[in-house]
């Protein structure tokens, strides 16, 4: 099967190209002219240049393809240079539904979030419900996955805090670090849309993806450390009522590492039930601890 792949070059993207390839399918992979030197893989990669919001490039990146895997996504805005939830989530996928439908391709697979719902309390949830909302009414073969928080070798969440482990004897933590969250390894993540692809059942259908657990904050960062070989993480909680402004106040700096809405999101949790996205996928979600000691080890 030939399949039109959206963020290729990304985390996620990277593990759904290998696993496309392993399984016997053709990766087309839609790239920025000069980014293709990000793709994991390029033998047997088809390489097509062009942009999610050039429609004319998805429409010709589509033809002769049996299937789309839309991936394209962020999780920070910078609306001076045009880098918005609205542009890069609903806007987006609109164009890729779009080109989709007038290319013929009827299986389409959409990238989405856990936490994602009309009334959400964060932009970025109700960009992908938006963008959710494109699909849902579109003529499509479409499949949702809403998968919580990824990890793997090369992510940005679990990379961080293990920088700030190694570096730091003492941790920042926003506000209390109760707040549970259920991370899921890259690879079942990308699984669940390869084995999509040879399952029409799914079509319709929209899947939580989450790992097997949920931890805290807290113990998320104590599960880091021993992945570390530390013993110990010694944390200090930052009251919410002083971090809040501080936050509102410097985020818009490129260089700050948290925004308004990403706090909104973390301090809301991020955990669902897996075992249907498991049952459906034949997947046994590997456990946070096992999945980190395989690439930060000691």
């Amino acid at each position: 099967m030939r399949v039109f792949i959206t963020g290729g070059t990304g985390f996620v993207g990277s593990e759904v190209v290998r696993q496309l390839l392993a399984a016997g399918h053709t990766a087309r992979c839609l790239v920025r002219e000069g980014s293709e030197g990000k793709l994991p893989i390029r033998e047997g990669v088809e390489i097509h240049f062009g942009d999610v919001l050039d429609p004319a490039s998805l429409e010709k990146g589509v033809a002769g393809c049996q299937a789309v895997i839309h991936l394209v996504g962020i999780i920070r805005e910078f609306p001076a240079r045009g880098i918005t939830f609205e542009r890069l989530h609903h806007l987006a996928t609109a164009n890729m539904v779009a080109a989709a439908t007038a290319g013929g391709v009827k299986r389409y697979l959409q990238m989405s979030a856990n936490g994602t719902r009309k009334d959400a309390a964060s932009p970025y949830h109700r960009s992908k419900w938006d963008a959710e909302q494109a699909v849902r009414t579109s003529t499509l073969d479409w499949t949702i996955f809403r998968p919580s928080l990824i990890y793997g070798r090369g992510d940005a969440f679990v990379s961080m805090l293990a920088g700030l482990v190694r570096k730091l004897p003492v941790v920042p933590v926003l506000g209390d670090g109760r707040y549970r969250l259920s991370p899921v390894a890259v690879e079942d993540v990308a699984a669940g849309f390869v084995g999509a692809l040879e399952r029409p059942e799914t079509a319709g259908q929209a899947y939580y993806s989450c790992g097997p657990a949920d931890y805290s904050y807290d113990e998320i960062l104590d599960l880091i450390g021993k992945a570390l070989g530390r013993d110990h993480v010694r944390k200090l909680h930052q009251p919410l009522l002083l971090m809040k402004p501080v936050i509102a106040l410097l985020e818009g700096l490129p260089s700050f590492p948290i925004t308004t809405s990403q706090l909104t999101m973390l301090i809301e949790g991020n955990v669902c039930d897996p075992a249907p996205w498991a049952a459906t996928f034949s997947l046994r979600p590997v456990a946070f601890a096992e999945g980190i000691g395989r690439f930060l080890g000691r």
